[in-house]
This record gives C-alpha cells, structure tokens and sequence, in this order.
C-alpha cells in the first residue's frame, strides 16, 4: 500500500478534500487543523472529500470525518459528499453509518482536483493521542454498534491521556 497523504483545494469557498494511499492517524491532527481554519473561513461553502484513490483508512480518520460532518451540518444545514469506488473503503463507511452522516456517490459530473498537500506536521504525542480519543468518541456517538465496538478502545485512551 502507498503512504497515505491529503491534497486538498478550495474552489471558491468549495473545499476538496481527496485521500491518497494509506490515510492512518498521523496525519489526522493535520486534517483537524485544516478543518478549523476551514470552517472558520467566512467564504466556506461545502466539503468534497475524494476517497477515489484511497487504499485504506482507520478509525481515527474515519472518526476525524464524522466529526467534519457534525461541524459542517451545524455551520451549513447539510452534510458533506464523500466520493468512493472501492467497495471494500465503501463497505465500511455504511458498516460505521456513514451513511447517515454524508452523501456516498460512486462518480462525480466534474472533477475538482486538489492541489496542495497538508503537510504532516510536527505535533506532539500527547496531540495525537488527543486526535486519537476524540475521533473515537465521535464514531461512538453515532451509533450503538460503533458505540460497543469503541467503547474499550476509548476507555483505555482516556486512561493513558491522564495518564
């Protein structure tokens, strides 16, 4: 599998999102940055996330897209698009409930290709862990599968981030 990375784009307050290789939690502080400054932006319209070229995808960046739903279906009235051809990334998006919480397509009309990769970054353990919980939490919060399949997870994070 590739190294996972994020390009994104902002196309006229239309922001793409689009996930190459093996997106892991590493790269999830990162994407929360970008979110924030997003979502803070006066021109923000709509959020495009591409997962066309996406070989894999964990929890915690699952978690990290279910929080962008919430956010974005607050600020906008409307949840996101997420943008899938692989059957296996889109066997597990419906598995979560991401169903509920975006719109799944398998093409778009018009392709909106993003252009600049977010960096990594340098962010401390403690904020990746932090990163980490509160994906969980989210993906928790949106169903009662999620809910038990999580739970023991978030119970052990939330005892090594007192910790």
């Amino acid at each position: 599998m590739l190294k996972g990375r994020i390009i994104v784009a902002d196309h006229d307050g239309t922001h793409v999102v689009k996930f190459l290789g093996d997106v892991r939690l590493t790269l999830c502080p990162a994407l929360d940055q970008y979110l924030d400054n997003i979502f803070n932006s006066s021109y923000f319209k709509t959020i495009l996330i591409d997962l066309t070229e996406t070989q894999g995808i964990d929890s915690t960046t699952l978690g990290m897209l279910a929080k962008m739903s919430i956010r974005m279906k607050k600020k906008v009235g409307f949840v996101p698009t997420v943008v899938s051809i692989n059957d296996n990334i889109t066997r597990v998006l419906m598995s979560m409930g991401f169903d509920k919480v975006f719109v799944l397509v398998k093409h778009l009309e018009e392709e909106a290709e993003p252009m600049q990769e977010l960096a990594q970054g340098d962010f401390s353990d403690l904020t990746v862990q932090q990163k980490v919980l509160e994906a969980h939490r989210t993906l928790m919060g949106m169903n009662q599968k999620n809910h038990q399949e999580f739970k023991n997870l978030v119970d052990v994070l939330e005892h090594q981030c007192l910790i």
